[in-house]
């Protein structure tokens, strides 16, 4: 989301002593919009503590690879590009959210994905709303323990879409009875460049879609791209089988972690109604001339029921 704000809002937005804080101010107003329109009890920032994790880098080399730093490539750990401007930004961000006491998790060695996936799953008393710009999250869908949704944001908030297992199934064409998952197994066939994950070549959007609404999921398809009897055509079945080693592979990439270990900031993940530490909100918010920003978050949590 700070990402997303970064590129959003204009770079002239600035602290008054001339440090960008263009994504802190749009983080800031999209949480409040969100808190808004959601009206939650219970808030978690969710952390990428590890951008390219080795476990799914050995399994898919390519896996984002096209993200790394250049100077980074040889012996060093991965540094994911991120703009100059931006990285400062993320320690005032985080320094804002320790001082409201809004609640941040993370897992060190997974990614972000992994921890809203882990937090989701876990969840057993509210309903589950996962706010991110990332179609990857989609398979996080479903109604198992308590109702989870996605709220998509991938073409701004004044165009986010709520996803659940109906959205899903009827926008990709995957089974509705498992439509979460069916779309992570939709993704692994048609590949996602954003992410370095190749696919199964030969298989578009629409003909994995076509294979799940047929055989179910991705195992059902495996096993009659293996099986000779089946009716499965035969250039489906070539593509398939020559990229047998891929689908086994990335099975384990493509799949969001249910099992990160995850920990939570602070005593909880209730949303505070008022900041944790006030004067240290107010310091923060004239020093990076955000005092507005902050205003609008209040007001947002004013508005909850108490």
């Amino acid at each position: 989301m700070w990402f997303r704000s970064y590129f959003g809002v204009p770079s002239s937005i600035t602290a008054p002593d001339g440090r960008p804080v263009n994504a802190l101010r749009g983080f800031l107003d999209t949480v409040a919009t969100l808190i808004t329109r959601e009206r939650p009890s219970r808030l978690v920032v969710c952390l990428d503590l590890d951008w390219r994790p080795q476990w799914r880098v050995d399994l898919i080399p390519s896996y984002k690879a096209h993200r790394v730093e250049k100077e980074h490539t040889g012996g060093e750990p991965d540094v994911e590009e991120v703009p100059d401007e931006l990285t400062p930004q993320v320690d005032m961000i985080m320094a804002m959210l320790d001082a409201f006491g809004i609640a941040t998790a993370g897992a060190p060695g997974y990614e972000a994905d992994d921890v809203l996936g882990t937090l989701a799953t876990r969840e057993r008393t509210d309903p589950v709303v996962v706010v991110s710009g990332d179609r990857d999250l989609l398979q996080l869908v479903g109604d198992e323990h308590v109702p989870v949704r996605v709220f998509y944001i991938g073409r701004g908030l004044s165009k986010a879409i709520t996803f659940g297992p109906k959205e899903v199934a009827e926008t990709y064409g995957v089974p509705l009875d498992r439509a979460g998952t069916a779309y992570a197994e939709l993704a692994l066939l048609r590949g996602d460049p954003s992410d370095g994950l190749p696919g199964v070549p030969g298989i578009g959007e629409k003909t994995a879609a076509t294979l799940l609404a047929q055989h179910g999921s991705l195992e059902a398809i495996v096993a009659a791209a293996n099986d000779k009897t089946s009716k499965m055509p035969a250039a489906q079945r070539k593509k398939l089988l020559a990229a047998a080693d891929y689908i086994a592979a990335a099975e384990p990439v493509v799949l969001v972690a249910r099992d990160a270990p995850v920990t939570v900031s602070g005593d909880s993940d209730v949303l505070p109604l008022t900041a944790k530490h006030p004067r240290k909100v107010a310091e923060l918010a004239a020093e990076y001339g955000v005092t507005s920003s902050i205003g609008r978050l209040q007001k947002a949590l004013d508005d909850l029921p108490g």
